[in-house]
């Protein structure tokens, strides 16, 4: 039995919580870190890893399909996506043992069971055998992370109306799929499951896919879509799920008037909810909001002992968030000077085909804000390394203050989006203007070039195009 007297619980073990763990070990806390079901949390086991293994071979699959553009020709090729999926299950085994291995390294006691605040001090853990027992420590940091919302009325069974853990544990490729919901879950598995031969139809209650993304984004990858083949109705509301002998009938209501949408499966991807349930919260006189936990700009909430970080403080529901939102609650208890968190310097990422990436305000979001702002913009088409790839889709835009230069957001769609973004990010952190990223030789020939082209364009003076 573990020590139970600490300077630290964690509650969750997810990408926040575990990183939160070996920041506050460095910092020579003593550690527990409590999870119920397994290391790593959802993104690592049902979530951000193994979705990207799935589409790794999606791309090796569509690239089958090219082949006459780079000169080649495959007969009889068998796509197995079972084999697929074992192969993102074993991708997400790795990194858990490697998670394992950190955890003692790093002399952090992991303890396994449910976990419940007793006071503003002290956990409560029950483990699956039933037995109890009181963990106490000067803070508690909530890392519990979130789950699949549903549409109300509307249950998920694993076989026909899906949620993104059901789909990732599916070892057979649907046929036809119905996916609800175009922010980026959705999305991917729209190009797994494509690639892999499946018709798909997205649906999106709001204008455009991708709705928290800037439009012109969204509607260059909804050009590459239409390309793929993938049916989108967007302004299109879901009324109703239903299941049949050989699947479901989803009812939809949208511009095209009401209709029904038949397939193999549905898979419900309309975001998330915290799980905030049964943690002792209220016993703790711990403030929540609609179930999510209100924290400041240090993860600190109302009761000054008790933090929360990653998706159940609903800042941003995203896994590298939530390990930064746990590194700074650590050194905020380990009284570090810190920054407070900024949510429009954190990179969002999706990774369909083309990827989209993005950070901050978007144009229209920055002048509806009220600023002044220029736009600096270039396609992959004018790119020499993305020509070279075949992957010439796509552009890189800058948005920055018209008068002092900020970067106030940019967003990229195109090859390796997700990759050259952290670019930008590190501009904006570090307070630099596009003219300094412009003026930054970048090697030729790169895909990075788009950037530093786009950064010229803030100003009017793209070279290539």
């Amino acid at each position: 039995m573990p020590e139970s007297t600490y300077d630290v619980v964690i509650i969750g073990a997810g990408p926040g919580g575990y990183v939160a763990a070996i920041r506050a070990a460095q910092l020579g806390m003593k550690v527990a870190l409590v999870e119920r079901e397994h290391l790593g949390g959802v993104c690592l086991n049902w979530g951000c890893i193994p979705t990207k293994s799935l589409l790794r071979n999606a791309e090796v699959a569509r690239l089958l399909g090219e082949g006459k553009e780079f000169g080649f020709s495959v007969e009889n090729v068998t796509l197995d996506y079972g084999a697929a999926v074992d192969r993102s299950r074993k991708v997400a085994a790795r990194l858990v043992k490697g998670v394992e291995t950190l955890m003692k390294g790093n002399h952090i006691d992991v303890v396994w069971g449910s976990a419940k605040l007793a006071s503003p001090t002290s956990v409560v853990v029950t483990g699956k055998d039933g037995t109890v027992q009181t963990l106490t420590a000067k803070a508690i940091i909530i890392a519990t992370g979130s789950r699949a919302r549903l549409i109300p009325g509307v249950a998920a069974d694993g076989e026909r109306v899906l949620t993104a853990r059901h789909a990732l544990e599916r070892r057979e490729l649907p046929q036809s799929a119905i996916i609800i919901g175009a922010g980026p879950i959705g999305l991917e598995f729209a190009t797994v499951w494509r690639s892999y031969g499946a018709n798909v139809t997205v649906v999106e209650m709001l204008e455009h896919i991708l709705p928290a993304e800037d439009k012109d984004a969204a509607d260059e990858l909804a050009r590459q879509f239409r390309r793929q083949k993938i049916q989108m109705l967007t302004s299109t509301r879901v009324e109703g799920i239903e299941t049949t002998t050989n699947g479901v009938n989803v009812r939809v209501n949208g511009p095209k008037g009401a209709q029904i949408l038949e397939g193999d499966v549905a898979l419900v991807a309309i975001g998330v909810q915290p799980n905030s349930e049964d943690l002792g919260l209220e016993a703790a006189g711990v403030a929540t909001e609609r179930g999510w936990i209100k924290v400041d700009g240090f993860m600190r909430t109302n009761i000054p002992s008790v933090y929360a970080i990653g998706d159940v403080n609903g800042l941003l529901p995203l896994a590298h968030v939530a390990s930064a939102q746990g590194i700074l609650a650590v050194e905020t208890i380990a009284g570090h000077k810190s920054k407070p968190f900024a949510v429009n310097t954190m990179p969002r990422a999706t990774y369909t085909s083309p990827q989209v990436a993005s950070f901050g305000l978007s144009e229209a979001k920055a002048k509806e804000a009220g600023r002044d702002v220029r736009v600096g913009t270039f396609p992959f088409l004018a790119n020499g390394k993305a020509l070279g790839m075949g992957e010439n889709v796509g552009l890189v835009k800058i948005v920055a203050d018209a008068t002092s230069g900020e970067i106030l957001g940019a967003v990229i769609v195109g090859p390796e989006a997700t990759e050259l973004i952290a670019e930008l990010v590190l501009a904006r952190t570090a307070e630099l203007t596009p003219d300094e990223i412009a003026h930054t030789v970048h090697a030729h020939p790169t895909l990075s070039e788009a950037v530093m082209e786009a950064a010229h364009g803030v100003f009017g003076k793209a070279i290539h195009i």
